[in-house]
């Protein structure tokens, strides 16, 4: 069986926690300058982040259950041009609706992040308080 440090496990809900805040500083500037003329809108690679830590560490996930789901990652984040989007005739191409659904998704993946960190930290004091 393959176990799992809690400091691992610590270490990657606290990258997950700060990438997903920094997909979330994307959008809103994305957002901020949504009238701002020639301004092109950028993203996080949020997978591509996520594998480029996980290699660099040595590490690697792997599903041992389909119920599972994937993980992220952090760091100073590297941004890159949006691809795809469509320009107004002013050159933005920041769209409103796509970038409020990247932030809802980042503040999810956040959230999911928080539960299981406090869901850990619970066990913890758990195991703390019965011990008396």
């Amino acid at each position: 069986m393959n176990e799992i440090a809690d400091a691992a496990l610590i270490e990657r809900l606290r990258q997950h926690m700060a990438l997903a805040a920094a997909k979330q500083v994307v959008a809103a500037s994305n957002i901020a300058n949504v009238d701002t003329p020639g301004y092109r809108a950028q993203e996080v690679p949020f997978a591509e982040t996520l594998d480029a830590r996980i290699a660099s560490q040595g590490l690697s996930l792997t599903r041992t259950s389909q119920a599972h789901v994937g993980g992220d990652a952090e760091g100073s984040v590297d941004t890159r041009p949006a691809e795809g989007l469509a320009s107004r005739r002013d050159g933005n191409n920041v769209q409103l609706d796509r970038e409020l659904l990247a932030m809802a998704r980042a503040g999810g993946a956040f959230a999911q992040a928080q539960t299981a960190l406090t869901a850990k930290f619970r066990l913890v004091r758990y195991a703390i308080n019965e011990g008396r």
